[in-house]
């Protein structure tokens, strides 16, 4: 806590032209999916041309692999082997009983989101049960992505490039929470895309910001208008009349003549990827462009992975949940070659289907199966009297449309209701348009069912690159950081202080007396609040004042909440979520200081030492900087979210 005399208490929030971008020589993009990741760069020089990886090795035949799928293999004394396919290939190539030893980890971003107290010390498990600390996987993961990439630019550079000359960035989950974010920077310094000391040469993008960056510039013949399809004489099949689609005549006179979209247009980005969907409101900015952001993100653990566990749930309860666990730890590879088989046939799966879809059992299930129950994997299904899932003597699964429908509507259903809530939102109700980006907007069974809940309301838009658009358009964000100008704060951040207690407005329970004075503790000193507008730029400043004789750091605690009705930060819903550390490198006795009760830090007085922080709201990232006021000198600050 910190006391806080109103008339000292430094609050100033303050506007500044935004930065340019940084004269980097190139830019390199990762997207780090959920389910699969790739990386596409461009030099500053041909911003223009954005080069996306080459064909990866042992990718799927017959298919344009530009993105390998997010899997990665240690060996069983925890060493690098290898990421995607090669990892995916080798695996499944193992003995049985040597697989039981390997490290194989697939989709395991999710745990990131999925994690309340995320710490550097926060474990994974392997398919065989064995567990080793998240950040040292994502950092295995990072430092495959940066040898690949730096290999390819350089063979396509005409000069040679030094390290600082690139700058990397890294997409995450606009639902992503601070300490998330906190944890993929610092498994990119592990990883050693950028050294600490060099924090502005990465960028965190959010992925439906990056979707969004791309998408404002999409011209009319890259994307697809669901709201168009199908029509009969000028109808739609239910006999309603489709958005007339010459209403861009005579808007075309601007900067973004002959795209999609113009200046003033205001559109929702819905990302669907493996492991979340994340919704994000746009509106694009006179004159140059720029984005604002209309509402906070929102979204939540909504994509295509939870369709794949649907289908375990299924195979749970037809062959026991006891056996599939069981199968799982001793035949870790072929558990994994079935979910693979899986995914190949949930791509394919749509409304209109007639033919059920066939999944290849592995003959270790069917085996395994026999083994352990004593009766055949048939029999298991015909005791289950699940009529939807039926049985191949080729030693296939059958599943029907019924049974297609049952896996996929759970998750469409969340999707659906968040975004008809999100449309619902008060600042939203005139957006007209609705971008469905990311690898799960592929699924027609998705599709069809936002265009059947929302198709007349608004225009439901795919770009045919599809599963791009995330990662060109985070391209396009590292180019230019500036571009989305205005965003909105996901929550409401403070900090604690102490203020002069007032007898009935106060609770007694507050109260706190120090050096013969009475203080109310616990009150919550708002920086900014849930859903507010924050430009890029913009910054909240705060003075401290070290508190005791000698004393090296100023430490405050930062404190969030989902609403904005808060007061203390006891109320309910306040959780601690980060800590700022200011250094002060030449103690100074402070004359007639107060104590803090909790960081040490009194607000500032005419007398004593100033330490002026900065904090700016407007970026991914929230950052903070430090200035000794007496001798205008930087002092190192920095801003914590992982160590509670």
């Amino acid at each position: 806590n910190y006391i806080n005399n109103s008339c000292l208490f430094l609050w100033q929030r303050v506007e500044v032209r935004p930065r340019m971008a940084c004269p980097f020589s190139v830019v390199v993009a990762i997207d780090f999916g959920t389910t699969s990741s790739g990386y596409a760069f461009s030099f500053m020089q041909d911003s223009e041309a954005i080069h996306m990886m080459k064909r990866w090795e042992g990718g799927d035949p017959g298919v344009a692999n530009q993105k390998s799928p997010t899997c990665l293999l240690l060996t069983p004394d925890l060493r690098f082997h290898s990421f995607g396919f090669a990892a995916r290939d080798f695996y499944h190539d193992l003995d049985p009983e040597e697989a039981q030893h390997w490290l194989y980890f697939d989709k395991f971003k999710m745990k990131i989101h999925s994690t309340s107290d995320l710490t550097m010390e926060t474990e994974l498990e392997a398919v065989n049960g064995r567990k080793v600390r998240a950040i040292e996987v994502f950092a295995h993961a990072l430092h495959f992505f940066r040898e690949h990439a730096l290999k390819e630019v350089k063979d396509q550079s005409s000069s040679v490039l030094e390290g600082e000359e690139i700058r990397w960035v890294i997409t995450v989950p606009a639902v992503w929470r601070q300490p998330a974010k906190q944890f993929m920077r610092e498994a990119a310094y592990l990883a050693g895309l950028v050294p600490p000391d060099c924090p502005e040469q990465l960028l965190i993008a959010l992925e439906p910001e990056a979707a969004s960056i791309y998408c404002r510039k999409l011209r009319l013949h890259q994307v697809i208008d669901l709201s168009l399809q199908p029509i009969t004489n000028g109808l739609d099949l239910d006999g309603t009349r489709p958005f007339d689609s010459s209403f861009r005549q005579g808007r075309w006179m601007n900067t973004f003549a002959h795209c999609f979209l113009s200046v003033g247009d205001r559109y929702v980005v819905a990302d669907c990827g493996g492991g979340t969907v994340d919704l994000t409101v746009h509106q694009i900015e006179q004159p140059q462009g720029t984005l604002k952001e209309l509402y906070k993100a929102s979204g939540g653990p909504y994509g295509a992975v939870g369709v794949d566990l649907a289908f375990e749930a299924m195979l749970c309860q037809i062959f026991g949940e006891d056996f599939i666990q069981s199968f799982k730890a001793k035949r870790p590879a072929a558990w994994v070659d079935l979910m693979i088989a899986f995914e190949a046939r949930k791509r394919t799966a749509s409304p209109g289907r007639a033919n059920a879809l066939n999944i290849s059992l592995p003959f270790s299930f069917i085996d395994f199966y026999k083994r352990h129950r004593g009766q055949s994997v048939e029999a298991a299904l015909r005791r289950s009297n699940m009529n939807i899932v039926k049985w191949s003597s080729q030693g296939m699964l059958r599943l029907t449309q019924e049974a297609m429908n049952e896996l996929f509507q759970p998750t469409i259903s969340n999707i659906v209701r968040h975004i008809e809530e999100l449309m619902g939102k008060p600042e939203v109700r005139c957006v007209r348009f609705l971008f469905l980006v990311g690898g799960f907007a592929e699924s027609p069974m998705l599709q069809k069912a936002v265009q059947k809940a929302l198709g007349r309301t608004c225009r439901i838009i795919i770009p045919h690159d599809v599963g791009l658009t995330i990662l060109k358009g985070a391209v396009l964000f590292g180019l230019d950081p500036t571009v989305v100008r205005v965003r909105r704060c996901p929550v409401t951040y403070g900090v604690g202080v102490l203020n002069r207690f007032v007898e009935g407005r106060h609770p007694r329970d507050k109260l706190l007396i120090k050096d013969g004075r009475e203080w109310c503790t616990d009150i919550f000193d708002r920086f900014v609040s849930i859903d507010q507008s924050v430009a890029l730029g913009e910054v909240v400043r705060r003075s401290y004042t070290p508190a005791r004789v000698g004393q090296r750091k100023i430490i405050i605690n930062i404190y969030c909440s989902a609403t904005d009705d808060v007061t203390y930060i006891s109320d309910p819903g306040v959780r601690k979520c980060g800590t700022i550390t200011l250094d002060l490198p030449e103690p100074l006795v402070p004359p007639g200081a107060v104590g803090g009760a909790e960081g040490g830090a009194v607000v500032a007085g005419p007398e004593r030492r100033e330490i002026r922080a900065t904090m700016q709201f407007g970026d991914t990232e929230i950052k903070v900087t430090a200035i000794d006021v007496m001798s205008n000198r930087s002092v190192r600050a920095s801003i914590d979210f992982l160590s509670n």
